[in-house]
């Protein structure tokens, strides 16, 4: 019974309906489905299959932006449940990420948040605009595994080396990863200031996460 309810789960996230995830979500509580269950043979599913998709071109951002609010509507529903139970999802890894100092682009980076949250790590999104120091004394503070550092424009983009380099500043590299996004963002820029990894999309930055946390 409870198949024809995972494969529900799964289609709310495919088709981005943020109102029939949070109907299974709270169907599966009512029912005492375990919440565990839910998450990971339902809606996970469907992420997944909007990543295989989006990484084919078959669905392209907006799809990826609804499928992943569907996913956090259902995951805040089924997280409480999970703590009631006294089980927990299994964290990846913590991750704190930002978008630089001097830079107010939100949604690639909201969006990449969200997948690595959907997918099982552990964020503190500190937001836009974020000073290079916050992001190393956060990540001590949280014991992150990870630091997401975001950029859209050419003019901040070189604070993301200021950020690398106030990690190092504080002995938090290497056990400290850090991975760059945003549009001026190349590969011979993250070689240049030894970042550990980037992607351009939020597919791509939940496999470069995972990879750098050894998953």
């Amino acid at each position: 019974m409870n198949e024809t309810l995972f494969e529900a789960m799964k289609q709310s996230i495919i088709d981005g309906e943020a109102e029939d995830a949070e109907r299974l979500a709270n169907q599966a509580v009512a029912e005492g489905v375990d919440p565990l269950e839910a998450i990971n043979k339902g809606f996970v599913l469907g992420l997944d299959d909007v990543g295989e998709q989006f990484g084919c071109g078959e669905m392209f951002l907006p799809d990826l932006v609804l499928a992943a609010e569907a996913m956090k509507t259902a995951v805040a529903i089924l997280e409480p449940e999970l703590a009631k139970k006294g089980t927990a999802r299994e964290i990846l890894g913590t991750v704190v990420m930002g978008t630089v100092e001097g830079d107010i682009h939100d949604i690639g980076k909201t969006l990449v948040a969200t997948m690595l949250s959907a997918s099982g790590f552990k964020v503190y999104d500190l937001g836009v605009n974020v000073a290079i120091g916050a992001f190393a004394e956060k990540a001590r503070e949280v014991g992150a595994d990870i630091v997401g550092v975001s950029s859209l424009l050419t003019t901040t983009m070189v604070r993301q080396r200021f950020v690398i380099e106030a990690l190092d500043d504080m002995g938090l590299r290497p056990q400290v990863k850090v991975m760059v996004g945003g549009a001026p963002v190349t590969r011979d820029w993250v070689a240049e200031i030894g970042a550990d990894g980037y992607s351009e999309d939020a597919i791509g930055a939940v496999a470069v996460a995972k990879r750098l946390v050894g998953k």
